[in-house]
């Protein structure tokens, strides 16, 4: 038995007419006699007696009535103090740039569509830096880049970024494949983040592994910025998927490189549960769910989920 069956039985009772219930209450009338037949027979008990003037309740129906009565005002009543009740407070996030400019608005619109009761304070900044401050308690959870093992700090892996070179075709003429191997970097001149930075540290590595040198021509520390220089034609940059969508109409290429250490995991961080209050562990429970479906809904470029 269903809440709704109760409306609509009691709606039906109060109009006497099977026709003027289903107006009122937004349906078809087969599927109101459809749904009224299914709680009859749930019951094993005939509620309605169809006549010539109408629909009249039989005396079970009548019993059952005043009953329904209740049990939708009961019903209603815990709504109202459900609603009264809802999660409210201050839940404060970090996000990278990068993954500001995809997650961003989509966390914050489910934010408010699922707790439109709490605060929600978001900060940009480097994964670094969002780590610190998640050390510090200036964040309850952040998305970044390295999975530092701390004793009380929750942290699970969400989804791995492909990450790509990105310049003007004039600048990355000279690269004729959609493809780029790892040693092909050291000519092309970089626009990257400085030392410490997480991507800069996958480039180290990846130097490191071919025992190369790159050319860095400039190193900025905000994205909007960077990607300025690069589509002014500084240089090029290596960059995740998440960085894609800052291209806007500019005429850039992108291209794959094809290496394992040339890509970024995204980890969702946090004190642990006894840590966070209620509104922080609905909002890490809506951010996991959030990147999940823009990454199986293919807004998040060159992302794919761990586990899949």
């Amino acid at each position: 038995m269903e809440l709704r069956q109760l409306r609509y039985f009691v709606r039906i009772v109060e109009t006497g007419s099977m026709g003027h219930a289903a107006a009122d209450l937004d349906i078809g009338v087969s599927a109101l006699s459809q749904q009224m037949t299914r709680l009859e027979n749930e019951l094993s008990i005939r509620l309605l007696q169809r006549t010539s003037r109408g629909v009249v309740p039989t005396s079970a129906g009548l019993a059952f009535y005043s009953q329904a009565q209740l049990a939708i005002r009961h019903a209603d009543d815990a709504i109202l103090a459900a609603r009264e009740a809802r999660l409210s407070g201050h839940v404060s996030v970090g996000m990278p740039p990068s993954t500001a400019s995809v997650l961003g608005i989509p966390f914050i619109s489910a934010m408010q569509q699922n707790y439109a009761d709490v605060r929600l304070h978001l900060v940009e900044s480097l994964s670094g830096n969002l780590a610190r401050m998640i050390a510090t308690r200036q964040l309850d959870l952040a998305v970044v880049f390295q999975q530092e093992k701390k004793p009380r700090w929750s942290a699970s892996p969400i989804l791995e970024e492909r990450l790509f070179i990105i310049g003007t075709p004039a600048l990355l003429a000279n690269v004729a494949e959609e493809t780029i191997a790892p040693a092909q970097l050291a000519d092309i001149p970089l626009i990257m983040p400085s030392a410490g930075h997480g991507l800069r540290s996958r480039l180290e590595a990846i130097c490191q592994e071919h025992s190369m040198a790159v050319n860095i021509v400039a190193e900025i520390d905000g994205l909007t910025l960077l990607m300025n220089a690069v589509r002014a034609g500084l240089g090029a940059t290596l960059q995740p998927g998440a960085a894609i969508s800052h291209l806007s109409d500019a005429p850039l290429r992108v291209i794959g490189v094809h290496n394992p250490i040339l890509s970024r995991p995204n980890f969702l961080v946090s004190l642990n549960d006894s840590e966070l209050t209620p509104a922080a562990l609905a909002a890490r429970v809506l951010l996991s769910k959030t990147m999940r479906q823009l990454v199986h809904a293919g807004a998040w470029p060159g992302a794919t989920l761990y586990g899949n």
